[in-house]
């Protein structure tokens, strides 16, 4: 869905605290991973704003289906690994020792099967005592249809106003964006989009990640307000020893 907006992405989350959050998740990997090594992985990794502030002590990768996003990415990264590939089915000649995939982008898959496919192949990218951290989307049971909700930010480059409205379809969750985008010297550009999402709920989640060979947790402080955070200990050796 960000293909048309990956030029204003930026500032349709400038609220949001990259900085703060590297933090939060090195700290994370330092208590909970086996793995010693400096090798991060970042999948569905936009327009590499965690990348920024995990360079400076990681070798990063970022993964992203939209091309578009990561030109933005490269942009921001000179020099850094950036791939175009879909969660589920990319291949890197090379495991991490962190793999994560943040702001619920898993929400944007379509099936459970799909889900499965992506942890699967995220668990596939981690070394031995590696760990993969996965933002979720909302809780089925914390879902609130018909939810309106209102953003807007200005800057000298561009204004952006985005409103919401949510439904539900089962076990997917319908979210109907408009957005109002104004740039100096241009017209004020109007896009609408529609974000269909799957609803895990957690311990279906905790039982995907088992089943992809991970050692699971869920930590209810996460990034994002009430969506906590799973975490995910790929076995070593030593773990595998009697």
């Amino acid at each position: 869905m960000f293909h048309r907006l990956a030029e204003y992405y930026d500032a349709l989350v400038a609220e949001k605290d990259y900085r703060s959050e590297a933090r939060f998740l090195e700290k994370l990997v330092r208590r909970m991973g086996r793995s010693t090594g400096r090798a991060w992985l970042d999948v569905a990794c936009g327009t590499g704003r965690h990348l920024e502030f995990l360079r400076h002590a990681y070798r990063i990768t970022g993964v992203d289906l939209s091309a578009e996003m990561l030109r933005v990415a490269r942009r921001r990264l000179p020099g850094a690994r950036l791939v175009r590939g879909d969660m589920r089915r990319f291949r890197l000649e090379e495991t991490f020792d962190v793999v994560s995939c943040l702001f619920s982008a898993v929400g944007h898959l379509r099936t459970e099967r799909d889900l499965r496919a992506a942890i699967r192949n995220l668990a596939r990218h981690l070394r031995p005592g590696g760990i993969l951290l996965v933002e979720p989307w909302i809780d089925p049971s914390e879902f609130r249809s018909g939810y309106v909700h209102v953003f807007s930010h200005a800057s000298p480059a561009v204004t952006v106003a985005r409103m919401s409205v949510s439904s539900r379809r089962g076990n997917h969750s319908v979210l109907q964006y408009h957005y109002l985008i104004g740039q100096p010297g241009r017209r004020i550009r109007y896009l609408r989009e529609t974000d269909v999402g799957l609803l895990v709920g957690r311990d279906r989640f905790l039982e995907i990640l088992r089943a992809a060979g991970l050692v699971p947790r869920f930590w209810r402080r996460g990034l994002t307000p009430g969506r906590g955070l799973f975490v995910g200990v790929k076995p070593s050796s030593v773990d595998r020893s009697p």
